[in-house]
């Protein structure tokens, strides 16, 4: 289920250092470029989703937990921290900014916190890029002290949170389990926001997805790819090796 999908105007400039542009120059090269990355993923055997009003992250969740890739190998590339709820023996996450690569082992060496509870301690500590306030003097590490069932494999719930932290409560005067207790709206807000294990998408978009994973369309369009590359100055790259995977991919999917 393969969509072609059109780029609009020409480039101002491509691969080039577009920061010394004017902002709407700048702008319009950037979507040029997207769009034009769309075409290329058109002429190889890579599947793309696009669904309007639909967050990426949703999608990319539901894939990773869907059952036909139970026991398939998955690699989310992202350098988002949202990703780390996903991780599992199977699903590890490669963040490029950070060049770094993490799967559940090195979640919980370096946090101290199971990836199955991953949003819940998020919730607690906010996420400063998304402009969600956490709840004061709540960091990772704080979260990961006080909390140390997060680190299990046992996802943990509310109400287990809670009756730990008025168990806690009654036992000391640490402020991490009353600022809990006095802020539980904002907890489960946030989790709500942050969480992936249950994606939000509609009962259309996920019927797409299966249906396209089921029968995708991994055709491989060598010489119409070569001639977009010649076009936009990839001509004197050698891709040999990449070409011979998609080749693999197409023959294998016939």
């Amino acid at each position: 289920m393969k969509k072609d999908y059109k780029a609009g105007r020409k480039p101002i400039r491509l691969n080039r250092n577009i920061r010394n542009l004017p902002e709407d120059q700048e702008i319009e090269n950037k979507i040029w470029q997207q769009t034009r990355l769309v075409e290329y993923y058109n002429q190889v055997p890579i599947v793309q989703f696009m669904f309007k009003g639909t967050e990426a992250d949703d999608i990319i969740a539901y894939l990773s937990q869907l059952k036909e890739f139970e026991k398939a190998e998955k690699l989310i590339v992202s350098s988002d921290k949202d990703f780390f709820q996903l991780l599992t023996a199977k699903t590890v996450q490669y963040r490029p900014v950070q060049k770094e690569i993490l799967n559940q082992k090195s979640i919980l060496e370096k946090f101290n916190v199971h990836p199955a509870n991953f949003a819940m301690a998020r919730a607690m500590e906010g996420d400063k890029s998304d402009n969600i306030d956490g709840i004061e003097g709540l960091g990772l590490k704080t979260v990961a002290k006080r909390f140390p069932f997060l680190k299990e494999e046992k996802t943990a719930t509310f109400k287990d949170l809670l009756n730990y932290c008025r168990q806690k409560s009654e036992e000391t005067n640490i402020k991490a389990y009353h600022k809990i207790l006095e802020n539980e709206d904002v907890l489960r807000r946030n989790y709500h926001m942050m969480q992936l294990y249950n994606p939000i998408l509609s009962i259309n978009s996920k019927k797409v997805i299966r249906e396209t994973i089921r029968g995708p369309d991994c055709a491989f369009n060598k010489t119409e790819l070569i001639k977009m590359m010649i076009k936009d100055g990839f001509g004197e790259i050698n891709f040999i090796d990449l070409f011979q995977q998609f080749n693999r991919i197409a023959i294998d999917n016939r």
